[in-house]
């Protein structure tokens, strides 16, 4: 619950929170309290004019919450989630793009295959003519207690869903994106501080991190002018914690302002970095960690 005042330890609910166990990838209707993606309170001041959006992961949790902060900044989004039982977050997320005067495609689908990243794009070129930003936010997770119960199965969806899955929408879009666009990629805490229960997951973010520096490079040598920069969140409260996470009573009181980020703390990041104010700004990692240490 929101106080009246900003100190930022006591703006949102703290841990413990109610045992809320729910199958992957979870739904934000059953989540106790409610995710707090900016429905009520984000205000835009048109930094993303008329700019295209893909957002992977974009029903739910940090992806929905940087879809509605972009929408009332004036972008028109693309919204790709997996799974059928995700729809009713997605046609949320819908809603409060489309109150805010923006246009929102939404796309189900498996964003292991390249074959499906390939249709996002040409979908979003089809209805809009172009991408101005690419996010790639959608992750996997799940828990473990030891290295042996983690299968190469396990290990492969973790991998093909955090790391390819970027990989294929980047070489699609990037013929669409002109000088000036930007890709934004969801790293982790993780990636600095690795938990030993998350340990494919970890991974993952450790080579988002690297990729992204070594695309950043890359796309401003060849001349293309787009910027390429990663949010590294800390715990954040979305549907993947309940689902994945079985200890998720005390999430985010490990961290030095005692709760978990909620969505809209992590939206405006997003926002700064596809607008015009980060023009100098690529190949960075910007964390956003409730205060624990990335250095």
């Amino acid at each position: 619950m929101k106080t009246e005042h900003n100190n930022p330890i006591d703006k949102f609910a703290k841990p413990p929170f109610e045992k809320q166990p729910q199958p992957v990838p979870g739904v934000t209707a059953k989540m106790n309290p409610r995710p707090d993606h900016g429905e009520e309170g984000y205000q835009g001041k048109d930094l993303l004019i008329d700019k295209t959006v893909i957002i992977t992961g974009g029903d739910s949790g940090i992806g929905k919450a940087v879809a509605i902060a972009m929408a009332r900044e004036g972008a028109d989004i693309v919204v790709s989630y997996k799974d059928e039982i995700e729809d009713e977050d997605a046609n949320d997320t819908k809603k409060w793009v489309e109150q805010a005067g923006r246009s929102c495609i939404l796309i189900r689908g498996d964003i292991r295959s390249e074959e499906h990243c390939n249709a996002i794009v040409d979908s979003s070129v089809e209805r809009f003519g172009k991408i101005d930003v690419l996010i790639n936010n959608a992750a996997y997770q799940m828990t473990y207690k030891t290295v042996e119960e983690i299968t190469a199965a396990e290990w492969n969806k973790t991998f093909e869903t955090n790391m390819s899955a970027m990989f294929y929408l980047v070489k699609a879009a990037k013929k669409h994106m002109r000088p000036g666009s930007s890709i934004i990629n969801t790293t982790s805490v993780n990636a600095y501080d690795p938990n030993p229960t998350l340990l494919p997951y970890a991974a993952t973010k450790g080579a988002i991190q690297n990729f992204t520096a070594s695309l950043a490079q890359l796309f401003l040598e060849d001349g293309s002018g787009i910027r390429v920069n990663a949010v590294a969140p800390g715990p954040v409260w979305t549907p993947l914690i309940p689902s994945t996470i079985p200890d998720h009573e005390k999430f985010g009181d490990n961290t030095p302002i005692g709760r978990p980020g909620q969505p809209v703390e992590i939206a405006p990041v997003y926002v700064f970095l596809a607008s015009e104010a980060a023009s100098y700004v690529s190949g960075a990692t910007i964390p956003v960690t409730g205060g624990r240490v990335t250095i």
